[in-house]
């Protein structure tokens, strides 16, 4: 399907409700290597489901592990005990740096002990990233590391055998990334067989608390790595990966920045409760909710959750060594706009070696709404939006295929909290969220609301079989929007009617029920009280029922509140036969479809012998011709175009066509402009 490659987010106003954090990446990877390298099988609960772990799984299944996921959505892992099915394998790892240094750590080793050529590349931004000093650490070893590309940066060929020198400290500087001093401690228990290995980090070490975490995952899984200070870490004798049986991956506390910073900005009558970290978090970024005090958020914590609600209006700068939270640090910067002076983010250098210049990129996106921001080797000053009150510039967000930016700048769309002329915000290539948050968005819009006014609406009606509902479906996809599919409501209406036993014909019974009914839909699926109905309401017999219940004025008000409700942020793309007219008169693109009734019946008649249901062409036309003239001569919204509505004619089009026509419309009469 298609996709466009922005989302365009109106301007916010408020936030509510409770969200589910995905599980955390650098857990779920670090979970699934460790599960990987060990004896015996792991049942990992609640991992990530996203573009890392995914790379993580292909190459792990490539070097003999079998993976295999239960009835619970529970993944089994059987590792390989530190022997791989293959000594000769080519491993692509996308952008995940979370599995490009462990596996370059443990590939190389294996290659020296056991003989072996593997070769590690990526995306051209991960042979951006700089991996000399975990590869000058194995080197030191007596790895056979060659950078087939720039020296110092992926990809890697790692071959063997060859002599390791182990009577030595390795040693491993610590003030660029803390994935190199992670990837050499779950590499090394691989040959700490008869005596122990030392790790000695040159510098400061940044990002402390991912190496809590990964030593917290060793010890799970039976490596008891000795820590003198963060300068010495002591792998011991003998030591041998053993699978703990069972892990479940809490959720990812970067993540859960996004959602604190909603509702310190955003959550006014209830606190915003996050599900999945809490007081007990294993993952350093859980510290953010101090950062988010300190700027005025009320905040709440037990084990597993968090409620944060507004504090302080508008928020307060601040100054803050961010260390402890480089990942979640990146969100401070977008809550800094909020702020009543400026906040000064500092020992940031990290951000420059992430996915992308995160320290650059920041400072460029910030100054595109409108704020005045500074930017040195390892800081960020950001003066907020509110003193002077500034005007804010609808912006064009670039994402540099980074997830973390994409989540940061959606906090932009607020900005009507602090300025009467709110802005949208648009968000290039909204899918790179796929790294680590795959539905962030889908989230997101859950929770938060908009005036009315600010929602885009466009409509697509027609008759009975033109194709509205699937072009509906893809034009909603294509643009990120919710899609009401209102001829399912009427067919729900009917069927829920028919099911009680209620007479179609007696108006008041039917919209009593159709009050009652609990109706969702969720990925091209109909859902009546938690049933999917999707494949009833496609019978002939539903849409009889539909255009019966359709003609009673007191189900038409009942449903017509209903699908009001579906106007939600980012926008709505609701089908049927009166949406432009009745039920959203105030959309910004109103199409009416058409197609000659011979057309429908055959696209109907090909619907249904590829289902396996006989049917007469001629009759479902005659079928067809006399709904049409029931619905254009109905008492209660007769089918007709809206006066302004845009007319399209898909007898001879394919539904590519269509969508792109309808599109074409929409950039026309929608433009974002910057």
């Amino acid at each position: 399907m298609y996709k466009l490659p922005f989302l365009d987010l109106p301007p916010l106003r408020a936030a509510a409700g409770t969200v589910r954090l995905p599980g955390s990446k650098s857990i779920s990877n670090r979970v699934l290597l460790l599960a990987g390298l060990s004896e015996g099988t792991t049942l990992v609960h609640d991992l990530l489901d996203s573009d890392d772990t995914a790379v993580m799984l292909e190459a792990l299944k490539t070097l003999g592990c079998r993976l295999e996921t239960g009835s619970d959505g529970a993944l089994q892992v059987t590792g390989i005990g530190g022997r791989p099915a293959t000594q000769q394998a080519q491993l692509f790892l996308g952008n995940a740096g979370t599995a490009m240094r462990p596996l370059t750590a443990a590939l190389a080793l294996l290659a020296a002990t056991q003989g072996g050529e593997f070769e590690l590349s990526g995306v051209p931004r991960m042979h951006e990233r700089p991996i000399g000093d975990l590869v000058d650490a194995l080197r030191g070893l007596g790895c056979r590391v060659d950078c087939l590309g720039q020296e110092g940066y992926p990809p890697l060929r790692l071959a063997g055998p060859s002599a390791l020198k182990l009577d030595q400290p390795v040693q491993v500087r610590g003030d660029v990334s803390s994935q190199f001093l992670t990837a050499l401690l779950m590499a090394l228990p691989l040959v700490a067989v008869e005596n122990d290995v030392v790790i000695e980090v040159v510098g400061e070490l940044i990002s402390k608390p991912y190496i809590q975490i990964t030593l917290s995952l060793l010890e799970r899984f039976g490596i008891a790595v000795r820590r003198e200070g963060w300068q010495r870490f002591t792998i011991p004798a003998g030591s041998r990966y053993r699978s703990p049986g069972a892990v479940h991956v809490e959720g990812d506390a970067s993540s859960a920045s996004y959602f604190v910073a909603l509702g310190a900005i955003a959550a006014v009558d209830h606190p915003l409760r996050i599900e999945g970290v809490g007081s007990a978090s294993l993952q350093g970024d859980v510290r953010f909710v101090e950062a988010a005090r300190a700027m005025g958020a009320e905040v709440q914590a037990g084990p597993n959750w968090l409620a944060v609600r507004r504090g302080a209006w508008p928020l307060k700068g601040l100054t803050l060594d961010c260390n402890h939270i480089p990942d979640a640090a990146m969100t401070l910067a977008v809550m800094a706009l909020y702020a009543d002076g400026p906040t000064m983010l500092t020992n940031i250098a990290s951000w420059r070696v992430k996915e992308t210049d995160r320290l650059a990129a920041m400072a460029a996106e910030l100054r595109k709404l409108g704020a005045e921001v500074e930017e040195g080797a390892d800081w960020l000053r950001i003066h907020p939006m509110t003193q002077p009150l500034r005007d804010w510039q609808p912006a064009t967000i670039h994402t540099y295929d980074d997830h973390r930016i994409a989540m940061c700048f959606s906090l932009a769309a607020f900005n009507g909290l602090l300025t009467e002329h709110a802005q949208p915000v648009r968000i290039e290539d909204p899918a790179c969220v796929a790294k680590t948050f795959p539905d962030y968005f889908e989230t997101l819009f859950e929770l938060v609301s908009a005036s009315v006014s600010d929602i885009p609406v466009i409509t697509i009606d027609g008759p009975t079989a033109s194709g509205k509902g699937t072009l509906a479906d893809e034009v909603a996809h294509a643009l990120g929007y919710a899609v009401l599919d209102s001829g399912a409501l009427y067919r729900a209406a009917g069927l829920a009617a028919s099911r009680v036993g209620v007479d179609l014909d007696d108006g008041e019974a039917v919209a009593a029920v159709a009050r009652g009914m609990e109706l969702r839909f969720a990925k091209g699926r109909v859902f009546l009280a938690g049933e999917d109905i999707s494949d009833e309401l496609r019978l002939e017999v539903s849409g009889l029922r539909a255009s019966q219940v359709a003609a009673h004025p007191p189900v038409r008000r009942v449903l017509n509140q209903l699908q009001l409700d579906f106007r939600r942020p980012p926008g709505l793309v609701a089908d049927g036969r009166d949406m432009g007219t009745d039920v959203f008169p105030d959309a910004a693109l109103k199409v009416f479809l058409t197609a000659s009734a011979a057309t429908r019946a055959e696209r109907r008649h090909k619907q249904l012998i590829a289902k396996g249901i006989s049917a007469n062409i001629e009759g479902l036309r005659q079928d067809l011709e006399a709904r049409d003239a029931r619905d254009k001569t109905r008492s209660a919204s007769p089918l007709h175009p809206a006066q302004d509505a845009l007319m399209l004619d898909n007898s001879a089009q394919t539904i590519d066509e269509s969508v792109a026509q309808v599109l074409e419309w929409w950039q026309k009469r929608r433009p974002f402009k910057t």
